[in-house]
């Protein structure tokens, strides 16, 4: 009875040894390797992070990154004729398709939130934007309190029209939403003159402002909403594929290599109409360079 026992106690104990083994064993690194293949969730307009150019190829600040990590990945699994797959995502669909596994990370414009990291995880912050609001300079509206009564756009599945509400000057104002599925769409109600303001972080708008057929015609609103990191979107509880992440994103902030990739985008003519966002490197980035981390945001 006690060999019984004593074997039934040493089974358990070898199962409770491995159990590690599998569960690192069993991640995006694991899928990949089986499927030789590697999934990039990517934005179609969010400039100039990840959006399409003239031949509907996927580019930007985001995407040359994830290709870096494509590289590590490739040489890490000794794979170079890996199979990389680019599958369009969106704010609202975005986290969904990456759970279930459809795409491997999201390589785009999302904001590292504590909230969000109930769902997903995030390599290391890659750039940090403030929340503020656009609107047309011949529409009367100089600040938040003018807001009251009218309709705003917001972007499906993103949070940033709610932050209006937490600042004193938006506390007692009534708007209405209208919803465009990606930030193109928001900002064209604005453009077309069905919404009034537009809620986003202030890159992205800069983004589509400098695209826009009159740029001197929009303004930003004075006030920040709040300030935030962005990341490399990776599924949760995924170590060895966040580390793979960091490893590659440490290593180009270490080296000062990020901050050509930045210039590229950010200070020089980009496609595809070739203008320049003039959008210098905030103090904030500068220091998540300096000192690499993935905390996210309240």
């Amino acid at each position: 009875m006690k060999r019984n026992l004593l074997a039934a106690l040493l089974a358990c104990v070898g199962v409770a040894a491995v159990q590690p083994a599998v569960a690192s064993d069993s991640g995006t690194l694991k899928k990949i390797k089986e499927t030789k293949t590697l999934v990039i969730g990517f934005r179609e307009s969010s400039v100039p992070f990840s959006y399409l150019d003239n031949q509907q190829k996927p580019i930007g600040y985001s995407m040359d990154l994830c290709n870096k990590v494509v590289d590590s990945v490739k040489a890490k699994l000794k794979m170079p004729d890996l199979n990389v797959q680019l599958q369009p995502v969106t704010s609202a669909n975005r986290i969904p398709l990456l759970q279930n596994g459809t795409v491997d990370m999201e390589c785009g414009s999302t904001t590292n939130s504590v909230k969000r990291q109930e769902q997903v995880s995030f390599g290391n912050t890659t750039f940090v934007t403030n929340v503020k609001v656009v609107v047309k300079k011949n529409s009367g509206i100089k600040t938040l309190a003018d807001l009251n009564d009218q309709p705003i756009a917001t972007t499906s599945g993103t949070t940033s029209v709610q932050l209006i509400k937490q600042h004193e000057k938006g506390a007692n104002i009534n708007f209405k939403e209208i919803y465009g599925k990606d930030h193109a769409e928001s900002f064209l109600l604005v453009a077309n003159d069905r919404a009034k303001a537009f809620v986003m972080d202030d890159i992205l708008i800069a983004g589509l402002v400098a695209n826009s057929e009159k740029p001197s015609d929009y303004m930003f609103l004075p006030e920040v909403l709040r300030t935030e990191p962005y990341g490399i979107m990776i599924r949760k509880d995924d170590p060895e594929f966040k580390a793979a992440v960091d490893e590659v994103l440490n290593g180009l902030m270490k080296s000062g290599e990020i901050n050509k990739m930045y210039a590229k985008w950010f200070n020089s003519s980009i496609p595809p109409k070739n203008i320049n966002l003039n959008f210098p490197m905030s103090p904030e980035l500068k220091e998540a360079i300096a000192k690499p981390n993935s905390v996210g945001v309240n």
